[in-house]
């Protein structure tokens, strides 16, 4: 038996509105929005439903309120706000592994459906990776590395993919940093993908794919061995 549609109240469709606004980049980040009158004016709603909608969209994250600046953009996405709290509740084992699973489906994706534009950023971001471990600076290798892995996420053309990865990176970078800063045995060559690029390069899939399985087992061990250690 078929459900009735349920039709959203006013409230829910101005934070569909507001929500639209920010994640179509219309209102960014540390932007503070119009005054009350213009947006009751603009959603044509009443103060209350305009300040109800306010209310949810901060208590979402996506809102700060701000003494003597108004309401201000905090974040471009709810399902980035949502997402970035649960990494907060995981371990970072346990993030670690989602965001290298998503680049073992990004790795394949991208062996198949890469183009020359994408080839060319990650060629780039590789030369990125051996300039800096030319000068031994291992948080502007790491800074260079997660762009290769930007790009070849991108290269999946998978937008979704892409959303998720970029979300769950983000809160976990700097850990990473941390991490890897105090790794004494780091070595910058085995950390620069070319294998991996060549297999896409090659549009090898399964190559790509057994790259990808042997990085996150190595990877995983040597977070434990620097946890322990």
């Amino acid at each position: 038996m078929l459900k009735k549609t349920e039709r959203l109240s006013l409230v829910e469709q101005v934070v569909i509105q507001i929500e639209h606004l920010i994640e179509s980049g219309h209102w960014q980040i540390g932007d503070q929005l119009p005054a009350e009158m213009q947006l009751m004016k603009e959603f044509d709603v009443s103060r209350n439903t305009l300040r109800e909608a306010i209310r949810a969209l901060v208590h979402a994250g996506l809102l700060e309120t701000k003494q003597g600046s108004g309401t201000v953009v905090k974040s471009s996405s709810a399902f980035g706000v949502a997402l970035h709290r649960q990494v907060e509740k995981s371990s970072i084992m346990e993030t670690l592994e989602v965001r290298l699973a998503l680049e073992r489906e990004a790795a394949q994706l991208a062996a198949i459906r890469r183009n020359d534009l994408d080839l060319e950023a990650m060629t780039e971001s590789i030369q990125l990776c051996k300039l800096a471990s030319e000068k031994g600076d291992v948080q502007e290798f790491l800074q260079a590395d997660i762009i290769f892995h930007k790009a070849m996420v991108k290269a999946s053309h998978n937008k979704m993919l892409e959303r998720l990865y970029e979300h769950i990176t983000e809160p976990l970078q700097s850990s990473i940093e941390e991490i890897m800063v105090a790794d004494a045995y780091f070595n910058y060559s085995e950390e620069i993908h070319y294998e991996l690029l060549e297999a896409i390069k090659k549009q090898d899939v399964q190559a790509a794919i057994s790259y990808v399985n042997t990085y996150i087992n190595d990877f995983r061990k040597k977070i434990k061995r620097i946890q322990e250690d």
